[in-house]
């Protein structure tokens, strides 16, 4: 199955030279993506991408940009979400086998692995937005619905003190 925002850039394209790369996602591929990441909408997702091979793989660095509308994760009120994610990544022919230790320094890039002998610049940009975005938004009045349905806030709950009772016949001896 194709993602619903595919860009590929085929390998033997990529050289040492950085090359920028602009994409867009259309209307449909929005929409798609809208559906696939549970937003409202997205009403609009770009990149402009720097891609070069080095000798590690090949290297994707740029920012991602767009805008979109996420649901109340309590209220289901729409609200508007901005979009504007640095993106680093390198793309590799193998990633790691199940079960070897890698030591990963501070700098490391986020790694994918090539498939098909093409890298896809739009899945990496609709990856970045899915993770870019809070997963449970909450709008100006959800505090205020969940106080209604008898929610208490993380700052209200105190747990239960097993000990409570022993101490309350204790201090009724002393």
């Amino acid at each position: 199955m194709s993602p619903e925002f595919s860009r590929p850039e085929r390998l033997d394209t990529i050289g040492e030279r950085e090359r920028i790369v602009e994409i867009a996602a259309t209307e449909s591929e929005r929409a798609a993506l809208a559906k696939r990441f549970s937003f409202v909408s997205i009403s609009r997702l770009e990149a402009r991408l720097g891609i070069k091979r080095n000798d590690r793989g090949i290297v994707v660095k740029g920012r991602v940009t767009g805008a979109a509308v996420q649901a109340c994760s309590v209220t289901d009120e729409p609200l508007d979400t901005r979009i504007d994610e640095p993106v680093e990544l390198l793309f590799v022919e193998r990633l790691v086998a199940e079960g070897d230790e890698v030591e990963l320094s501070d700098d490391a890039l986020d790694t994918v692995a090539i498939e098909g002998g093409t890298i896809d610049l739009g899945e990496a940009a609709a990856d970045t937005l899915a993770l870019s975005v809070d997963p449970f938004p909450r709008g100006p009045n959800a505090a205020a619905a969940l106080a209604a349905a008898g929610v208490i806030s993380e700052d209200e709950f105190r747990p239960a003190n097993a000990f409570a009772d022993l101490q309350a016949r204790m201090a009724g001896k002393s």
